[in-house]
């Protein structure tokens, strides 16, 4: 009953539904009083739509963490005249005995609830209006469905010291239960009497009681003409179990496999067993005998079996007992046992740890009620993935997306699965994979984030995100991931090894980005975050990857955005941009990184007096003379300078150093670079030095923005000539070149 992650497109029902439950009140519903959701009157939903909209709910409930749940929901399904329901899948803690209670008046046919722990036996109570239709039940998992609260005493202030206390319920039967053949009672709480519970069902045809412990199960041969399926995970299995099996002749499914770790467990498959089920289950297609050990020899002289092509016929199995098969099972449960690794098995489909069919196998049949095997089987493909090839990928990649899904809360699966998608994602599987299905694999690393503040899988779900084109991929999750990073970025302790891959990885949400985006992440804090670690590291005396990344950002998010600009200034950026210059006199890449940034911030009119101090002039000045990265730094320095002496000499507010002595070294400066300089810096847009043109107030801006031009158009003319064109920049160039205020050397440039 899985819903597994799909490579195809959404069919439009699907996408019709998704949008009805994102936006219930502007399609289906209206709000009543403003609180209660109210089916419009007008409205009827046949149970095709109406089922799909509550599975679906459920689903984006349990998976998309921006998707707000509505008390009232299940109130739109109360009427069967306007809504009818009749196949649901209800999960965890999505549902409560009141959500069941609401649509009692449906003639369901299928029910299953799923691990659902908040119901109680008030919802037992619910399950009999259900009795004449239904068909299908599942309540695999709900632990507390058999417990009633009694409350002792029924006094008021006796209550206060008494809480009310857990009762298990005896009494109810599946009495009435008339339609009733297919029932799921896996991990079922101890002390309810099975057979009792089940003796008024008069022809069962699937059960499933794993997890149960029962000495004696005797009573299933009432079912023996019509049981074709049972499940007996994990029971612990006797001689007295196995004759009762041999007995259920329309068995076509037998389970009986076991978590070889969960406990001791004295029983041991023998050659006669399985004997015993080849000779009586003649209509067996599918067996499981997962995590057995194997008493005696079941398999046939090693010389014989590597002999031959490997073989699915019976007549040649390496499993003994199975060479009286009538023909091949169509499944065959060998996880974790010995068996799984001969060369003759007798099955179409094998669950195993051979290799990675039978992994994928595994994971397939396991992944909605084990997770506890699921984890391990993960664990083999994420070996498969990480040492050979994936030959199956997109069909590995969906499993591992549906068993993170499905897992949210299981640390195991969350730690195996993030870890395995790493390497399922990397780029040699780039080509395979659609856009869909690689967004469904961020959305269950997002989630894994969310849900996980543990190391292992924080790590491997940023791992996981450095796999794909960023920002681009990451668009569509644009503000989600965003404040993932941050939020990783701000704990008090930190991983040194996560810490790196999310800065780098929020550096690079904030390049080549909308400025809309950017002003977002801006407000989410982000300035804030990346001068406290630049802070952090300042204390320690490191400048390493986290401090690059770090000031990379900050000259990423400031570009062309004024108020993270203004943010940088207002948290004390330029403070922290002197200290680092004066504990890192030799580091390169930090000064170009830092530069830049102050450049962005030199861009913007109000801000510019702030930089107007003798000590930064100073700063600014003296890094005009500096060969670090090639020309990048003085570039920068110089750039910064050009936007101030923009402002006039009026604006120069200081005595030291003088404007023309600044002047003539920035002059110095430009003469000294080399016109085809291959650059570090990408500009998505000329504007801010195009500015820089059309005025005759500081001839040396104006050569600056020429040089920076020039350059850029002559060094990288396929991305720089159109947008020099696009962005208006030759009738500026044609003007300037007329004004007598320029100098001839900018003149000829222009030119």
């Amino acid at each position: 009953s899985l819903k597994m992650a799909s490579d195809s497109p959404e069919s439009l029902m699907t996408l019709c539904t998704d949008y009805c439950l994102r936006n219930l009140e502007g399609t289906l519903c209206y709000l009543l009083d403003n609180e209660t959701l109210r089916l419009h009157p007008d409205i009827f939903l046949p149970s095709e739509i109406c089922d799909k909209l509550v599975n679906e709910y459920v689903e984006l409930v349990k998976t998309d963490s921006i998707f707000e749940p509505h008390e009232s929901f299940f109130t739109l399904f109360s009427d069967p005249r306007s809504t009818r329901l009749a196949r649901i899948h209800l999960r965890e803690q999505i549902v409560q005995d009141q959500d069941l209670e609401a649509i009692r008046k449906q003639d369901l046919v299928e029910l299953y609830l799923t691990n659902c722990e908040k119901l109680t036996a008030k919802s037992l109570q619910t399950l009999v209006s259900f009795s004449h239709t239904l068909i299908s039940l599942s309540l695999f998992g709900c632990c507390n469905i058999f417990y009633e609260e009694e409350n002792p005493g029924g006094c008021e202030d006796d209550c206060l010291v008494n809480p009310t206390r857990q009762v298990l319920v005896k009494d109810f039967t599946f009495e009435g239960f008339s339609r009733l053949r297919f029932l799921n009672l896996g991990r079922l709480i101890e002390g309810v009497n099975v057979e009792t519970l089940l003796r008024p069902l008069a022809s069962l045809a699937a059960l499933d009681l794993s997890g149960i412990q029962l000495n004696d199960v005797g009573f299933l041969t009432q079912w023996k003409d019509s049981l074709v399926s049972l499940v007996l995970y994990n029971m612990d299995l006797s001689e007295e179990h196995i004759q009762v099996i041999a007995q259920l002749r329309k068995l076509r499914h037998l389970d009986i496999s076991r978590d070889h770790l969960s406990s001791y467990y004295k029983f041991k498959l023998t050659r006669r067993v399985l004997n015993l089920f080849v000779e009586n289950l003649v209509n067996l297609t599918s067996l499981d005998i997962s995590g057995h050990t194997m008493l005696e020899n079941c398999t046939i002289p090693s010389m014989e079996e590597k002999m031959g092509q490997t073989s699915i016929e019976p007549a040649k199995s390496s499993i003994a007992p199975f060479r009286g098969l009538k023909r091949p099972l169509q499944f065959l449960g060998l996880f974790e046992t010995s068996l799984c690794r001969l060369t003759h098995i007798p099955a179409y489909k094998v669950s195993g740890d051979k290799n990675e069919e039978q992994v994928l196998n595994a994971i397939e049949a396991y992944t909605e009620h084990r997770p506890e095997i699921t984890s391990r089987a993960i664990n083999l493909l994420f070996d498969i993935a990480r040492i050979e090839r994936c030959s199956q990928l997109l069909r590995a990649l969906q499993l591992v997306i549906t068993a993170l899904k499905c897992h949210k809360d299981d640390k195991n699966i969350q730690v195996t699965g993030s870890a395995a998608l790493f390497y399922l994602t990397n780029s040699e599987y780039r080509m395979e994979q659609s856009v869909k299905l690689r967004r469904q694999v961020i959305q269950v690393v997002l989630n894994g984030m969310e849900s996980y503040q543990e190391v292992t899988v924080q790590r491997n779900c940023c791992l996981t995100l450095c796999n794909f084109s960023i920002p681009e991929e990451l668009e569509f999750q644009y503000r989600r991931v965003n404040e993932l990073l941050l939020n990783i970025l701000n704990q008090s302790r930190q991983d040194e090894s996560i810490q790196r891959i999310a800065v780098h990885l929020c550096n690079a949400l904030v390049c080549q980005v909308d400025n809309d985006h950017k002003e977002a992440v801006g407000k989410m804090g982000f300035v804030m975050t990346m001068l406290k670690l630049i802070q952090k590291k300042l204390a320690d005396k490191t400048c390493d990857q986290v401090m690059e990344f770090s000031w990379s950002a900050l000259w990423n998010i400031t570009d062309e955005t004024p108020d993270n600009c203004e943010m940088f200034l207002n948290y004390s950026g330029m403070k922290l941009f002197l200290e680092c210059l004066k504990e890192f006199p030799e580091k390169q890449e930090l000064h170009r990184n830092m530069l830049g940034l102050l450049g962005n911030v030199a861009e913007v009119r109000e801000l510019r007096p702030q930089l107007m101090t003798s000590q930064f002039i100073s700063v600014f000045s003296n890094l005009l003379e500096s060969k670090a990265d090639g020309i990048e730094v003085s570039y920068n320095a110089c750039g910064v300078l050009s936007h101030i002496m923009f402002d006039g000499p009026e604006a120069w507010g200081i005595c030291e150093p003088h404007r023309e002595e600044v002047v003539k070294r920035m002059w110095a400066a430009i003469q000294s670079w080399d016109i085809n300089s291959r650059r570090n810096i990408n500009y998505r847009s000329f504007e801010p030095i195009l500015r820089l043109l059309p005025q005759g107030i500081s001839p040396v801006s104006q050569h600056w923005a020429t040089w920076a031009l020039y350059n850029l158009v002559s060094v990288y003319p396929d991305k720089y000539c159109p947008l020099l064109i696009k962005e208006g920049g030759i009738p500026l160039l044609k003007d300037m070149i007329k004004m007598a205020s320029a100098r001839q050397e900018t003149k000829e440039m222009a030119q």
